[in-house]
């Protein structure tokens, strides 16, 4: 009788490992044939950050999980914005790998310096991953009472609006002091397919 139990554990563990690598690659499957269409991917996104303000405004409550999630997006977004490599670190970089090549990630900070090309910190499809796991996330959170810690909101806001102000303040005075634009596809040339 006592083996019956024992035999029958590794076995329901086995299915049990089955069936959750399954819903994985199911779920790997679906980010896989999402990755193109961004358009798509930050509408979804964008709609159920909506359905969560709505129900944060409608509920009157649940603030401190708004707020949270406002500074988790605003971090998110910053490392987006931010080069893979900091050239404010590349002269160090580059005296600790003057034996070898310096790696692509380092924007130029000299005006005769080579050019490489902008790697982001943050990837936009993971910047968008992490995004919609922590709105989904949030909006769960809004669920359970116990969560709705009471606080004032306005000064939440208050130190949210001025948190933002001074970080993005900073990266762009960064942006303009080492020259670099962040996102890809402003200002670049475009060729037509009756030119190639």
């Amino acid at each position: 009788m006592m083996e019956d139990t024992l035999s029958s554990a590794p076995a329901l563990s086995t299915r049990a490992a089955g069936v959750f690598g399954q819903a994985q690659l199911h779920y790997q499957a679906l980010l896989d044939k999402s990755t193109p269409h961004t358009g798509i991917r930050w509408s979804v996104t964008g709609g159920v950050l909506l359905a969560f303000m709505l129900r944060i405004v409608l509920a009157q409550g649940w603030y401190i999980i708004c707020y949270a999630l406002a500074i988790y997006l605003l971090n998110l977004f910053l490392a987006f914005l931010t080069p893979k490599i900091d050239p404010e670190m590349a002269e160090e970089i580059e005296e600790a790998e003057a034996s070898r090549e310096s790696g692509p990630g380092l924007l130029p900070v000299k005006n005769d310096d080579e050019f490489r090309p902008f790697i982001r910190r943050l990837p936009e499809f993971k910047f968008w991953l992490n995004a919609t796991k922590a709105v989904l996330l949030s909006f769960v959170c809004s669920f359970f009472a116990v969560l709705d810690i009471p606080v004032y909101w306005p000064i939440l806001l208050f130190y949210w609006l001025f948190l933002f102000v001074v970080t993005m303040r900073r990266q762009i005075q960064h942006m303009i002091k080492y020259r670099y634009v962040p996102f890809a596809n402003f200002g670049k040339q475009r060729y037509s397919a009756a030119r190639l």
